[in-house]
């Protein structure tokens, strides 16, 4: 009750779920991608376990993040790990077949893109989560669960506008495309290039964004003149 009561911690707790109201807004949209294909009901299930296990998986992530984002090469392989993801839910709006075992098989589908997205987006995020807990991990969890209905709630609404308004669905793939490019020019071993040239941040995003989008329109079309014939 100590722990409770101190203003350190309710501070520090405020920290960790404010940083993560501000870095969870692109998890938020892989997480609707991912789901918006399901059935409605399916949709919250995938919405609650992708999130739930999200979650679990930064926890976890942030014992070791810090080491992990030494290791060269990483983050080149996570980007192109995200140029992969937005290449697939852009392909997932052509797929509508029915069917109990493809509902089920589609929301595990989703679950796994969700955490496969979640892990290399979250990898330098969760470095600002540690620092605000301080080697707290009471507070680390307390915080981090406190965020679980917070992305729950980006991700429905999300879900919402992009069955409104479909040009969200092609700008939620271009801010995956924009993160993977991001992603793989800041790796560890492209440090000093990246020291030299600051603008290959901008420009690594903007074309990881361009490619997402426009090769996933190409296998759109391609996919749309197969099922004609």
């Amino acid at each position: 009750m100590e722990l409770l009561q101190g203003a350190d911690f309710w501070i520090g707790l405020i920290k960790i779920v404010w940083i993560n109201i501000i870095l969870s807004g692109d998890n938020a949209v892989v997480i609707a991608m991912a789901a918006r294909a399901l059935p409605p009901a399916q949709q919250q299930k995938a919405v609650l376990l992708g999130s739930g296990a999200a979650v679990v998986l930064r926890i976890v992530l942030t014992v070791v993040a810090a080491r992990l984002l030494a290791l060269p090469y990483l983050q080149i392989v996570g980007g192109l790990l995200l140029l992969w993801i937005g290449l697939q839910l852009l392909r997932e709006e052509e797929d509508d077949d029915g069917g109990e075992a493809r509902e089920y098989g589609g929301m595990m589908a989703a679950v796994r893109t969700i955490l496969l997205a979640d892990l290399v987006m979250s990898l330098d995020n969760v470095i600002a989560v540690a620092a605000a807990a301080q080697g707290n991990m009471p507070l680390l969890v307390l915080g981090l669960a406190i965020s679980i209905p917070l992305v729950i709630f980006g991700s429905t609404l999300m879900i919402k506008l992009m069955e409104r308004f479909p040009i969200v669905v092609m700008l939620g793939a271009a801010l995956i495309g924009w993160v993977g490019g991001e992603t793989m020019v800041s790796d560890v071993s492209l440090r000093e290039v990246l020291a030299d040239n600051p603008w290959l941040l901008h420009a690594a995003a903007a074309a990881g964004a361009f490619f997402v989008v426009a090769v996933g329109r190409l296998l759109q079309r391609r996919a749309q003149a197969g099922a004609r014939r």
